[in-house]
């Protein structure tokens, strides 16, 4: 009797537990703001997510064909494993859009001069495919090279972008559902076919799409 009601009193907690964790694992999260001496701060209000200001604002790197009518916007950071696997997830689906990744710098320091130092490369796509070879086997991605301070800036102003609009965890998609047009944004990884639901483009590789919640 002592046992069943310790896992009555266990099993609820560990539940908890397990959830948030397995809601963690999809994505990774922004640290507090700060201010002088470490002091937390509070966000200033959103602003509404905008794909005009994101086009006009936003620096980052073409996979898929440029000519593409659909946009797909993914706000990434260089370290997070989670962006990577997003990296190798939508790969399937560039023939039916255009995704633009942009860099932030939100993890550590090596978030800002990875993601510059793949602004600066003549092919980033390749180099991406390396950097996140590299941090799947816990190498720590690739090394920046060369004065890369104009694309720091840039990583610094798509963080500022991202911050804007009130995300919180990367990577972040934001595009629009090619059926409907209606504006989609969604943070945290994802599989191919749910990506695929979520835009509105035909799944690949035999996977189906999860029905519509």
């Amino acid at each position: 009797m002592l046992q069943r009601s310790l896992l009555a009193l266990i099993t609820p907690t560990v539940f908890m537990a397990l959830t948030a964790t397995s809601l963690f694992l999809a994505a990774c999260k922004e640290s507090p703001s700060t201010g002088p001496g470490g002091a937390a701060t509070e966000k200033s209000a959103s602003a509404p997510v905008s794909i005009a200001a994101i086009a006009a604002e936003a620096t980052g790197f073409t996979v898929g064909s440029p000519m593409s009518a659909r946009t797909v916007y993914v706000f990434f950071d260089a370290q997070c494993p989670h962006c990577g696997e997003l990296w190798r997830t939508a790969k399937p689906l560039k023939s039916q859009a255009k995704f633009v990744w942009i860099p932030v710098g939100i993890l550590n320091a090596a978030s800002t001069s990875q993601g510059a130092t793949l602004l600066a490369a003549k092919d980033p796509v390749a180099l991406m495919d390396e950097h996140e070879a590299s941090i799947l086997a816990k190498g720590g991605g690739i090394s920046s090279a060369g004065d890369i301070s104009a694309q720091k800036d840039a990583v610094a102003k798509n963080t500022q972008l991202l911050n804007r609009f009130g995300f919180a965890s990367i990577p972040t998609i934001v595009g629009t559902h090619a059926e409907t047009g209606a504006l989609v944004t969604h943070e945290g990884s994802m599989s191919t076919a749910a990506l695929a639901a979520l835009l509105g483009l035909k799944a690949t590789d035999g996977e189906t799409p999860p029905p519509a919640r």
